[in-house]
């Protein structure tokens, strides 16, 4: 090798050094994967409808959501195995459940955080909290810095009457339709009518809310009725939410990506 030669090579290394110390994607860090706990839900149960909303446009955000890599149901295998459960006691009636978010890693979290700190970004205020201020999304509950989803035993879901109608797909600016509005009118996702639409930032959401009256209270007992049975456990202020219980990881809030590859292997 020449002496100039040397040198180059010399001053590579120096600068893949200093890059390195300062932090810079010159030095590839691998991604976190998940414990062994975790599974992908269609590996426990392929009949299960996914919605994945938030690899997606449609969602109170507006764009796809930080750590969504791919639209993909990932849970702890308890979580997975009651659901299971569940989805068999509904399939004997008629019915499916579609799941719309699963788990969510911390860096999702901190997408929404982000997203309503920014107070001019209203683009889907008209469908998902048209009544509410967004500088009040912290205050009311909406939005965290933390989400029990990110233990991996959450899951956001609902009942579709079988046969399934497909979803159309959503179209990024087209007009808004309140998530509070009549059934026929709201955005038409194959969910029965909940008296909401899905993570509708409105106090009608709340799952015993007294004016929720009719087929809408009896299908969210429905589906709170089909967890229940299986060990899960639905937070009051939102009709679609609900944890299993025991959790395998309560303390712990994960932020490897939602992918295959995170669970690959389980």
């Amino acid at each position: 090798m020449t002496r100039l030669g040397v040198v180059m090579r010399a001053l590579g290394a120096a600068v893949l050094l200093v890059a390195g110390a300062a932090g810079s994607p010159a030095v590839a860090r691998p991604e976190p994967k998940a414990p062994r706990e975790f599974v992908a839900l269609d590996a426990v149960d392929r009949t299960i409808l996914q919605e994945m909303r938030y690899t997606t446009a449609h969602n109170f955000v507006g764009e796809p959501v930080d750590g969504y890599r791919q639209p993909l149901c990932v849970l702890t295998r308890p979580a997975a195995e009651a659901l299971h459960r569940a989805q068999t006691r509904l399939l004997a009636r008629g019915y499916s459940l579609k799941v719309y978010d699963c788990y969510r890693p911390q860096r999702a979290v901190d997408h929404f955080v982000r997203w309503a700190e920014d107070l001019a970004d209203e683009r889907m205020k008209a469908e998902f909290y048209p009544l509410v201020a967004k500088e009040r999304l912290f205050a009311d509950g909406y939005i965290a810095e933390k989400s029990g989803h990110s233990r991996g035993s959450t899951v956001d879901l609902t009942v579709v009457r079988l046969p399934a109608a497909p979803t159309r797909a959503y179209v990024p600016g087209e007009p808004l339709t309140s998530c509070s509005a009549p059934y026929a009118e709201r955005f038409p996702d194959s969910s029965v009518d909940m008296g909401t639409g899905y993570d509708c930032f409105d106090t009608l959401s709340h799952t015993e809310d007294p004016r929720i009256t009719g087929a809408q209270r009896e299908n969210r007992r429905l589906l709170k009725g089909a967890l229940e049975a299986e060990g899960f456990v639905n937070l009051p202020e939102e009709w679609w939410h609900f944890t299993f219980e025991p959790e395998p990881f309560p303390s712990t809030f994960f932020d490897f990506p939602v992918a295959r590859r995170s669970v690959a292997g389980h």
